[in-house]
């Protein structure tokens, strides 16, 4: 008979090790989802516990006590107060950082006084004795009364021990203590006791909060009426009751610590980490060892993915070139290489710099260097109206805007918030990095200024930077239209720098690649395919006097048939659906330097950015079965007008780059602003303001270097 499976809560303070143990525990069997009613991510995963029964783990937001007041801080509450409908834990494990125990015991005298079957999983022990901290685990146990548990989730060290305990606690081996952690009926006795004999089962400190929050939690109108009238017959008062419980919480760890910790004394030398920072956060320095890293970041793109790129790219050319000598001249094998390999193409050539890319920030974030980031950047932050809570979407936003706007619901002031959310857009995304590369090698030369900095990285980096100052003057102008007055405040904690976990790096870049090629390839291949359609029919009367046209000339010119038959592919592709498209938006972008097939793409990507490539590839491959074996490069560089000009120089490719770097072209962040914001007035607002600044200073750009 098989066992029940457990469901595992894991809980604990923002960068106390919580998501290396989940990662550890779970490892692949991991699924990523929203809570049910709100935005905030929902990771949960499976393991094998010692006994070898299954658990489920669900790794709930960050928080650093049990009172909430973010939006995912009430995810985590309502599940520890078993007010969550969907989720109903049988153990709670508390991450507690062993380098920072006396703030990370706070929350974790919460959760014991809350009666639930409680393991506390000690990380960062290795730093903790860097420190000089020593910690006896069986002193800290007697005195907390749950199992306490040192890990090292980087080493695997302390994982059987901590699943036997899990194990233990469910099947109720370990008890709660009988004794609160400090005396709650001291707080408001007689509020409690009424509150109790409404609910006998709950612990006096749940009683408490059942006082403070029970607005917000699944109680009928009855009993919300009963808990009212018990407050207001005992002026029941939670400021004052919140404020002196958590002065007896600190007075009663001060002791823990006492019994069970030995510090060093706290005049000792700086360490590592502060001395570090010195530098890192420097008023000047800071700054500069900023945008060395960015630059760094940027030219690694380049020098790491060009040689996968080209094979990529080359072993889709060869294959297309061997296919067209093989299949018979019909409509499916046209269909096959012009529709679905050109499409495919398009995806899969830019996998290496996606990964790459995702792989350089989660080594930033791991190392802890991310964080100070935010710190480095509040000041800049608050004066265009954001605070340095704001960096992290922003910074996100430079992989994926919806996530990142996502990540907003962070922030509690409503109108920073809202500023976070219409500019984070303007953050050059990962979609935006195949038209910035494409286009880059068509018109950036592969030069090298002072032996070392190449042009194209520092091209790259000034599309991102030009990015994130427009943001910034977007945010400053935008503060003085949202009349909402709130104020603000900004506290972050810097995590101590580490050495990066390669594992976690290479499993979030192998991750983030699934997603590009399912997610944006799915789009990508629906719209190539349709595309292919588009490009190779048309109106049938006007396709039927091409032919006749032309055919004409192939009969009067006999052999020399080869400049007559590229003028027939071209006529045919121009007088097709998407052709007709194309020209009749043609007037409206060639003041920014755009052909009419660059049109059908700047349509066509609306849907996704990435989508620019695919189009192109198809475009330039539809009717040219001689030129398969050409890499689309090549076929871009050779695209020419018909006074001979070519059509990508560098006032026409640094005008493109401006415009994909402004413009909102992407319905998924559209339709996640709509979600956050719940109204249609701030997505509307985005896409406009969005799409005529890109008009605009593609325009501007174009006229410059022309």
């Amino acid at each position: 008979m098989s066992k029940k499976k457990i469901h595992i809560a894991l809980v604990g303070n923002p960068n106390s090790g919580k998501s290396s143990l989940f990662n550890c525990l779970t490892g692949l069997n991991q699924k990523v989802g929203n809570f049910p009613g709100v935005t905030v991510d929902k990771k949960s995963g499976n393991t094998l516990l010692a006994d070898g029964s299954s658990a489920e783990i669900i790794d709930l937001p960050g928080t650093y006590s049990l009172y909430p007041k973010r939006m995912d801080e009430w995810v985590s509450y309502k599940v520890l107060m078993n007010q969550d409908d969907e989720i109903k834990a049988d153990v709670i494990v508390a991450v507690a950082d062993a380098s920072n125990l006396k703030r990370n015991l706070l929350f974790c005298s919460q959760i014991i006084d809350l009666k639930k079957p409680l393991v506390i999983a000690l990380t960062m022990m290795d730093l903790a004795k860097k420190k000089g901290i020593s910690i006896n685990i069986p002193e800290l146990e007697r005195e907390l009364g749950v199992p306490v548990i040192p890990v090292n989730p980087r080493k695997q060290k302390g994982i059987p021990q901590l699943k036997k305990a899990i194990e233990q606690t469910a099947g109720q081996l370990y008890q709660a203590p009988v004794r609160d952690f400090i005396e709650n009926r001291g707080l408001a006795a007689t509020s409690i006791e009424q509150v109790k004999g409404l609910f006998p089962q709950i612990s006096d400190y749940t009683a408490i909060h059942y006082l403070i929050n029970h607005e917000s939690l699944l109680l009928n109108n009855g009993i919300q009426e009963k808990i009212e009238n018990i407050e207001k017959q005992n002026k029941f008062n939670p400021t004052k009751t919140q404020a002196e419980e958590i002065m007896q919480r600190y007075a009663r760890i001060k002791h823990v610590m006492q019994q069970s910790v030995s510090e060093p004394d706290p005049l000792q030398k700086t360490l590592f980490t502060e001395r570090l920072d010195n530098l890192l956060l420097h008023r000047r320095w800071g700054y500069l060892i900023l945008l060395a890293v960015l630059f760094l970041l940027f030219q690694s793109i380049f020098w790491l993915a060009q040689y996968p790129m080209h094979w990529i790219d080359l072993a889709f050319t060869t294959l297309n070139s061997t296919l067209s000598g093989i299949l018979p001249d019909a409509w499916w094998s046209d269909l096959l290489m012009n529709g679905l390999l050109a499409g495919l193409s398009g995806i899969l050539v830019f996998v290496p710099q996606i990964m790459i890319l995702f792989g350089l920030i989660t080594l930033l974030e791991d190392t802890g260097y991310m964080a100070r980031i935010s710190f480095l950047t509040d000041r800049l932050m608050r004066n265009v109206g954001l605070n340095g809570k704001s960096v992290m979407p922003m910074i996100s936003g430079f992989a994926c805007a919806v996530p990142a706007i996502m990540s907003a619901r962070n922030i509690e002031n409503r109108k920073e918030r809202l500023l976070t959310i219409l500019i984070t857009p303007l953050m050059s995304c990962s979609a935006r990095l195949p038209v910035y590369t494409i286009i880059i090698s068509l018109v950036i030369p592969k030069t090298y200024l002072f032996g070392f900095l190449g042009l194209q990285g520092l091209v790259m980096m000034g599309l991102y930077l030009l990015a994130l100052v427009m943001a910034l003057i977007v945010s400053y102008v935008a503060k003085w239209f949202i009349k909402i007055k709130e104020k603000s405040f900004f506290i972050l904690e810097l995590p101590t720098y580490r050495p990066p976990r390669w594992n976690n790096v290479v499993q979030t870049m192998i991750n983030k690649a699934k997603i590009f090629v399912t997610d944006a390839g799915k789009i990508i291949m629906i719209i190539s395919l349709i595309l292919w359609g588009l490009s190779s029919f048309g109106p049938p009367q006007r396709m039927e006097k091409v032919s006749q046209h032309y055919q004409q000339q192939l009969r009067q010119a006999g052999a020399d048939s080869k400049s007559i038959n590229a003028e027939w592919r071209t006529a045919k592709l121009e007088n097709s659906f998407a052709g007709i498209l194309g020209k009749t938006i043609e007037p409206v972008i060639s003041p920014l330097g755009y052909d009419w097939k660059i049109g059908i793409a700047l349509i066509t990507s609306f849907a996704a950015r990435e989508v620019f490539v695919g189009t192109m590839a198809t475009l330039y491959s539809v009717g040219n079965e001689e030129e398969n074996n050409v890499l689309l490069q090549d076929k871009m560089k050779a695209a020419v007008y018909a006074d001979g000009t070519p059509v990508f120089n560098l006032a026409s490719g640094l005008s493109l780059m401006i415009f994909y770097a402004f413009a909102m072209q992407c319905m998924s962040t559209l339709a996640v602003v709509r979600r956050e914001t719940q109204s249609w007035k701030w997505p509307v607002i985005q896409f406009v303001y969005m799409t005529g600044l890109a008009y605009v200073m593609s325009l501007i750009v174009y006229q410059l270097f022309k």
